[in-house]
């Protein structure tokens, strides 16, 4: 099947075929005439002769720090959609948390080539900003702010200091903090600043005893838990930086409940995350959390970089998208802009 063979069953120009396939304008009555040929025919253009035709591969890459996190799933979710409708593929490359992998997928795609990638960020160190600058692809870097590239990322700070003031709001003796390391600039540094601000605000602090630090995961939030619950007593709020370490804290209430064998009142312990996971509010009930718009920072990452592929946008672009506070399993929740 050619285009010359779809142009005259669908009975419109070879041009209108070519066009419609490269996502050039075609009137709506064309479109849905040569759409309707290709859906009956299975027609599937050559990438090869796409490439050497526009001179584009029509694949953008895309960097993420694992695969299993929800709100990984939504930000690829956003890209997969605005991709798929502009006619782009993914390459997808997972890094498992690791900074190097992550340069080294970023050169291997640069050289593939792909027509641009995306970055889902967790830490910028001097090798990220040296091929940030050097690029020879466009590039937007997802969930993490920098001056080196086009950007979308979310008020972590904001974010940090409403769950801080609501964390002392909920307490009558100790705010407990588990964080993820500081070289990651939004999860890390930006959401305990925010915290700790937002503890300050609201008439205390957070003392040092009372912070640990985890990975992103729930086996590490469940260590880190344990450590406070075992040497602190009088803790009434861990706060997390994450829902999936607020999943592990969780998990050590209940085994130091188990341990305590019933013989002693239960310790009333809230725990607070970041991330609004739905697995973890179908489990658990609910709790107070930070939605972020996961799913949006992937539409406007995907849609910013075909800009600059398509269109050669040269503005930079720095977005900061806002949160909602959600209030455990009731219906309160308070939205704020970026």
């Amino acid at each position: 099947m050619t285009i010359k063979e779809i142009s005259r069953l669908a009975g419109v120009s070879s041009a209108a075929v070519s066009r419609y396939l490269n996502g050039g304008y075609v009137s709506e009555e064309k479109r849905a005439q040569i759409k309707k040929v290709i859906d009956e025919t299975g027609y599937h253009p050559s990438a090869q002769a796409r490439t050497l035709r526009t001179k584009r591969a029509s694949l953008i890459g895309v960097v993420v720090p694992k695969i299993n996190s929800e709100s990984i799933s939504r930000i690829t979710e956003g890209i997969g959609k605005v991709l798929s409708a502009r006619g782009y593929q993914m390459l997808l490359a997972s890094t498992d948390n690791d900074a190097r992998k992550e340069i080294e997928y970023l050169y291997l795609f640069e050289k593939y080539p792909v027509d641009g990638i995306i970055l889902i960020g967790t830490m910028i160190t001097g090798e990220h900003r040296k091929f940030l600058k050097n690029a020879q692809v466009p590039i937007v870097v997802t969930g993490q702010y920098t001056k080196y590239a086009n950007c979308i990322y979310h008020d972590d700070y904001g974010a940090g200091k409403a769950m801080g003031r609501l964390a002392v709001s909920l307490s009558r003796s100790h705010v407990a903090y588990i964080g993820v390391t500081r070289e990651d600039k939004a999860a890390g540094a930006a959401r305990e600043d925010g915290f700790r601000a937002g503890m300050k605000a609201g008439g205390a602090e957070l003392e040092e005893e009372y912070v640990r630090i985890s990975e992103f995961r729930t086996d590490s939030g469940y260590s880190a838990a344990m450590s406070l619950l075992e040497e602190k007593k009088d803790i009434d709020v861990i706060s997390c930086a994450t829902d999936t370490i607020a999943a592990g804290a969780i998990k050590a209430l209940h085994a130091m409940e188990k341990r305590r064998g019933g013989t002693d009142s239960p310790r009333k312990v809230t725990v607070t995350g970041f991330g609004d996971n739905q697995m973890l509010k179908a489990a658990a009930g609910g709790i107070p959390t930070v939605h972020f718009g996961y799913k949006t920072s992937g539409i406007r990452s995907a849609e910013l970089l075909l800009d600059v592929i398509e269109r050669g946008e040269k503005i930079p672009v720095e977005m900061k998208l806002g949160f909602r506070l959600v209030d455990g399993d009731s219906s309160e929740e308070k939205e704020y802009e970026g």
